[in-house]
């Protein structure tokens, strides 16, 4: 007994670091609402869409990575997968559900069951229509820690199809020339991280009855 109360306060010191260590994650976790840029860590090249659609497969809005850190057509907006589910300022946990909304044109990031059209994976092709589109949209995150953290490495796992979101370096020519396909792929590997970069991140939030649904 006097042995299981000498551990009662080092089981309580170890619980309260468990906390104070998920609070401090917060701080610099990518959050519901923030609009970023994503980078793949292996081909150093920005997740990226357009108003050019694919010339086969689906002839949906194409996604591609560029090289160019400047380009305004590569923020995407963090969203959850239904109204309401990612409150606007709570840092995206590992393993949460997403969607990930093309700024310019609001339309989701969304892959299928067509042929991507350089290295035949699957096709990854921005879809629907003011943010709205429908279940094939939906990615899980995956990350080693409790939250997203902004210098981590991450990967994006498609709910309905399981593959990962990917770059392998195959190049396109006219008319987006030099731009790389994205795709997926069935496999988690090193070309599937991917890590924020510049963007508007909503200040974390602990309570997010604090902050307004998206």
């Amino acid at each position: 007994m006097r042995g299981g109360c000498r551990l009662f306060p080092l089981l309580l010191l170890a619980l309260l670091r468990g906390l104070c260590h998920g609070r401090e994650a917060a701080p610099g976790a990518v959050t519901c609402g923030s609009v970023l840029k994503l980078l793949n860590t292996r081909h150093s090249v920005r997740l990226h869409s357009h108003e050019v659609k694919y010339g086969s497969g689906s002839g949906q809005q194409s996604v591609t990575g560029v090289e160019a850190s400047d380009d305004a057509n590569s923020y995407w907006r963090i969203r959850g997968k239904s109204d309401g589910s990612c409150q606007r300022g709570t840092p995206v946990k590992c393993g949460q559900a997403v969607r990930l909304t093309h700024v310019n044109t609001g339309k989701n990031l969304h892959t299928h069951h067509f042929p991507s059209p350089l290295s035949n994976n699957q096709e990854v092709s921005a879809f629907g229509d003011d943010g709205e589109g429908d279940d094939l949209d939906i990615w899980i995150v995956q990350c080693s820690g409790t939250y997203w953290e902004r210098e981590d490495a991450v990967r994006f796992k498609h709910v309905g199809t399981e593959v990962f979101l990917s770059i392998t370096g195959e190049q396109y020519g006219h008319p987006i020339r030099g731009q790389r396909e994205v795709h997926g792929m069935p496999s988690a590997n090193h070309h599937n991280y991917w890590k924020a970069m510049e963007g508007v991140f909503i200040k974390p939030s602990m309570d997010p009855a604090k902050h307004d649904e998206l």
